[in-house]
């Protein structure tokens, strides 16, 4: 998916006198439903609540039309996405690594602002953002500045066609986008250290990633619909399906577990170039019985699939440095979720978030905890009450999120220009 470079401007915007003026005066840019983002997600449980303590504006995003009942819309006033800066509004980029950005990416070249941090590693989105614009040339400089030799290497290699998995996450290329920023807000520890050592001179705060319980259905109905028996261990992988998201260990051990007889669902939930080659390879090997290929959920759908599973799994390696909003679904939901083993996962507690080795190395150890859970029911309740406990203790519940945001875009005001 790519985005216009100039799309025409909206016509209709709620005018600004339909708005109090109070608190801070926040422009906010993001991707927005009906855009299947995680990020479009969080803005639409976010806003609500910061409107009521700010006075918030939207940039809409190119060639954007506003969903039919959009409640999150009540009451917020608009603007186009390249609308001209104005004095004390506080523009806060969301910024993340796939083509939803481009256009933030755009405001920020252009505008600057506050950049709220989704992803740490931004070579995707600049690999993108090249080919939109045809600037291969400000690649490759903007790569040589980044990350010197290596980054002029791996510009001339793509230039050439030659390109690599882990390239983009060796060479995370944040410092292009964020010396433009005058302060940047993320989500965890581990991103707020990789920001600390791309831009040492840039204010960086950390705030909970709002992540709201959704409505959870009648469980065993659910459980039902999902093929599960009563003896079952009903698992489930959420996220958009890319090849760092894990399902080659999760196939991994699913067959290990048929073989060693242990009764375990699988439910696959979420879009992506993974999921045609996915549910050929079931078929291929015979587990198509035993997984629901859902695709792309509702927000009622998913918390009846997130709450009648007995565990999440979000086993990503390599990551983007993202704090997992997958991952804390599952929490929010009282699940407990399996996760990989290093970098910001490590930050989640490990009661309500076990680890796995990365990559295929954690075939093994997935094997074990699923074994242990489909025979061990205090461990499941156990795992539940840890799940939910990480969530609250995590303030992630939008309200409080919101809270936690404008405290850090108020210490940060004053660096805006």
């Amino acid at each position: 998916m790519q985005a216009p470079r100039r799309p025409a401007r909206p016509t209709r915007h709620a005018p600004e006198a339909e708005r109090p003026k109070r608190g801070l005066t926040l422009w906010w840019g993001s991707p927005l439903p009906p855009t299947r983002s995680g990020v479009a997600d969080y803005a639409a449980e976010l806003l609500p609540h910061l409107a009521r303590a700010a006075d918030v504006t939207l940039l809409e995003p190119p060639d954007w039309q506003p969903p039919e009942q959009a409640v999150w819309l009540d009451g917020l006033r608009r603007l186009p996405w390249d609308a001209a800066a104005r004095a004390g509004a506080i523009p806060l980029l969301h910024l993340g690594n796939n083509p939803y950005h481009l256009w933030v990416a755009r405001r920020l070249r252009w505008h600057g602002g506050i950049v709220v941090l989704h992803d740490s590693v931004l070579h995707h989105l600049l690999v993108e953002e090249a080919a939109d614009d045809g600037e291969w040339e400000r690649f490759a400089v903007e790569m040589a500045a980044a990350h010197g030799v290596a980054g002029a290497a791996i510009a001339a290699a793509r230039a050439w066609g030659y390109t690599a998995r882990l390239d983009p996450f060796l060479l995370p290329a944040r410092r292009v986008y964020l010396q433009r920023a005058s302060a940047v807000i993320v989500h965890n520890r581990k991103a707020a250290e990789d920001v600390a050592e791309a831009c040492p001179d840039t204010p960086v705060r950390q705030v909970p990633l709002a992540v709201a319980a959704l409505p959870p259905g009648d469980r065993r109905a659910w459980r039902r619909r999902l093929g599960a028996g009563d003896e079952d261990l009903v698992v489930a992988h959420l996220g958009f399906l890319t090849p760092a998201k894990g399902l080659d260990t999760v196939l991994h051990a699913l067959v290990a577990l048929v073989e060693l007889d242990v009764p375990v669902r699988l439910v696959v939930v979420g879009e992506g170039e993974e999921g045609a080659s996915f549910a050929r390879t079931l078929q291929a090997v015979g587990l198509q019985e035993r997984v629901t290929v859902w695709g792309w959920a509702s927000s009622d759908d998913l918390g009846g699939i997130l709450h009648a599973a007995d565990l999440g799994l979000v086993p990503r390696y390599p990551t983007a440095g993202e704090t997992s909003a997958a991952a804390l679904r599952f929490l929010a939901s009282g699940t407990p979720v399996a996760v990989a083993g290093y970098g910001q996962f490590l930050e989640l507690p490990p009661d309500a978030a076990p680890r796995i080795a990365p990559g295929r190395a954690g075939v093994a150890e997935l094997v074990r905890l699923i074994a242990l859970l489909s025979r061990d029911r205090d461990a499941r309740r156990q795992g539940r009450a840890a799940a939910r406990r990480a969530w609250e203790l995590g303030e992630h519940a939008p309200e409080r999120a919101a809270s936690r945001l404008l405290e850090a875009v108020g210490e940060l005001a004053y660096h805006v220009a």
